[in-house]
């Protein structure tokens, strides 16, 4: 071990205050706040729908909530069961499902003032969901229970007393969400503890304190914290932290560096106003830094998949500066930072990306000199000791960035360009284009329609296709894919998945460049690549970016006949 990881070892240690590490891949039964083992509770189903523009179907919900068992998350908040019939159901279908891991878990409100918990109808709802988990929000704010409920304190406690209740008593396993926990405790400490001494006398197995509005620091959390895991020694933890002050993450980890051993949150932290806690940020701080057992034994290594596909089936960009997962974080573009990682990985990497199920990029650039060219070009070229030919393909990567192109976020256009320049068997022609031309047809009160036309030769066979799409780049891409598809049947298997322009010199005003950038993913292997277009046209600018996409799948297809 070098001294550099001794030091780290040696403070991640002190850090924990003593927490006990277990031996690899061994699992600890969660009693106190002396175990090692921290429980993951995922609230993506339900705390990150709230998120703006985040809808889910019932299919999605299911397969999702697969996803998150195989990464070993221990509880799936399915959804308040009698919000609308979406959420019912999954219950429904969800105790069909083969987990492994994870315990469906239902959410719901206390009982309405004035009514018994056995007839009230939240509380029928989530007996009625069948989930085995069931997690009761409740008021610990007395701002809350004097302003919005409108009752009585002792009415409050009876709510939160009776709702949890009637759960134990039905063999469900009782959570209890103590909503805007930290502010109530700052506010009146006496209440705040009242509530959750009465969630403890219904039979709460997980005293779960909220963040709600996300406004509390660092040190807020850890000293309140620590002073209800002294205060209830035997009943576990749990922390739920809103990212309102960009803390949530830092938040989640002081709370269990100070006796919590729940956390909850959602994958990548979307959910409502600035977001949940980001559960891929916390888990990875958790086990890497703190030496916590989180999920199972491998796990951790599917967190930048299973951040992808969420962020897919919410139909959101990927966070590229993302913690851990995103594809810049270990992206590497300075010339001096390139030529040091290549020496030692460590003097511009916390951790190994393989960990995290991530990988290194080099990025080039005209800030990079030939040592980014050397590491970023594929091995399969044999460039590695030839400095001419780097040198060719720096002043290329310059010449075409002076010209408003960039390649960090398009390893086909740069890999398209290093085959142009060596030439040979590394590049040739794959079709001979004649003409391609856009027709967008717009009738008053009717949704514009755009057909693509595309006239080329393929091996000295003219093929002319005609496609409608949705859009000019849709349009195009069918046209295309249709006039190749017979000679080259691999260009299906690349999906166009996400679309970016960018005007590159605002001064030219509508005569400026624009920069198309094309995220495609390869449904041959799953991998995502992407592609780049520069152009005073942006139907120009789009097809460059297509015919580079289009041109890499292939010759890549061809580069294993070699």
């Amino acid at each position: 071990m070098s001294d550099r990881k001794k030091v780290t070892v040696s403070r991640q240690k002190e850090y924990t205050r003593g927490v006990p590490h277990s031996p690899e891949g061994k699992q600890t039964t969660m009693t106190d706040a002396t175990t090692n083992r921290v429980e993951v509770y995922d609230t993506t189903l339900r705390d990150g729908t709230q998120a703006q523009g985040v809808s889910f179907s019932l299919r999605d919900k299911l397969e999702i909530a697969q996803v998150l068992d195989e990464l070993g998350v221990d509880y799936i908040e399915g959804g308040y069961p009698l919000s609308n019939p979406k959420d019912e159901q999954f219950f429904q279908e969800a105790s069909g499902l083969n987990l492994k891991n994870a315990k469906i878990t239902a959410f719901g409100m206390t009982r309405r003032k004035g009514i018994k918990a056995e007839d009230d109808t939240g509380m029928q709802a989530l007996l009625g969901s069948a989930a085995p988990v069931v997690t009761i929000v409740g008021k610990s704010w007395e701002l809350h229970v004097r302003d919005v409920l409108r009752v009585s304190e002792d009415e409050n406690l009876s709510m939160i007393t009776d709702s949890l209740e009637i759960m134990a008593k039905s063999g469900r396993k009782p959570f209890y969400d103590a909503e805007h926990f930290f502010d109530g405790f700052k506010d009146n400490e006496e209440f705040a503890m009242r509530t959750l001494r009465a969630a403890v006398n219904g039979g709460a197995k997980r005293l779960i304190l909220c963040d709600t509005n996300g406004g509390s620091t660092v040190d807020d959390i850890a000293r309140i914290t620590q002073t209800i895991a002294e205060t209830f020694p035997h009943v576990p933890l749990g922390i739920h932290c809103h990212n309102d002050s960009g803390l949530a993450a830092a938040n989640s980890i002081a709370a269990v560096l100070h006796g919590a051993r729940q956390v909850q949150g959602t994958i990548n932290g979307i959910g409502e106003r600035c977001g949940n806690a980001d559960l891929i940020t916390i888990i990875a701080n958790l086990a890497l830094k703190h030496g916590f057992d989180v999920l199972q034994p491998d796990s951790l290594e599917q967190l930048t998949k299973t951040s992808r596909f969420i962020y897919e089936m919410a139909n959101m960009n990927f966070r590229d500066n993302q913690p851990f997962v995103g594809s810049g974080a270990f992206a590497h573009k300075g010339g001096m930072h390139v030529h040091a990682v290549q020496r030692n990985t460590e003097t511009y990497e916390h951790i190994d990306p393989a960990l995290v199920g991530n990988s290194r990029r080099i990025l080039v650039s005209e800030l990079g000199g030939r040592s980014n060219i050397a590491a970023t070009v594929p091995a399969k070229f044999g460039l590695a000791d030839d400095r001419d030919a780097q040198a060719k393909i720096l002043q290329g990567v310059m010449d075409m960035e002076n010209a408003g192109y960039e390649f960090e976020a398009a390893e086909a256009s740069f890999e398209m360009l290093v085959r142009r320049i060596l030439g040979g068997t590394w590049y040739k022609d794959l079709w001979s284009l004649d003409h391609y031309r856009c027709v967008i047809l717009k009738r008053d009160a009717e949704a514009p329609n755009t057909e693509a036309i595309v006239k080329l030769a393929v091996n000295e066979r003219v093929n002319h296709t005609v496609a409608e799409g949705d859009g000019p780049v849709d349009s195009l891409f069918k046209a295309l894919s249709a006039a190749l598809r017979d000679t080259y049947p691999h260009v299906d298997n690349i999906h166009l998945m996400d679309y970016r322009v960018r005007v590159v010199n605002t001064a030219a005003e509508t005569a400026a460049r624009v920069r198309v950038v094309i995220e495609w993913r390869d449904a041959a292997n799953g991998s995502y690549f992407g592609s780049v277009g520069v152009s005073e046209n942006i139907i120009d600018a789009s097809w460059l970016a297509l015919i580079d996409a289009i041109e890499y799948k292939l010759l890549n297809e061809q580069d294993k006949n070699r």
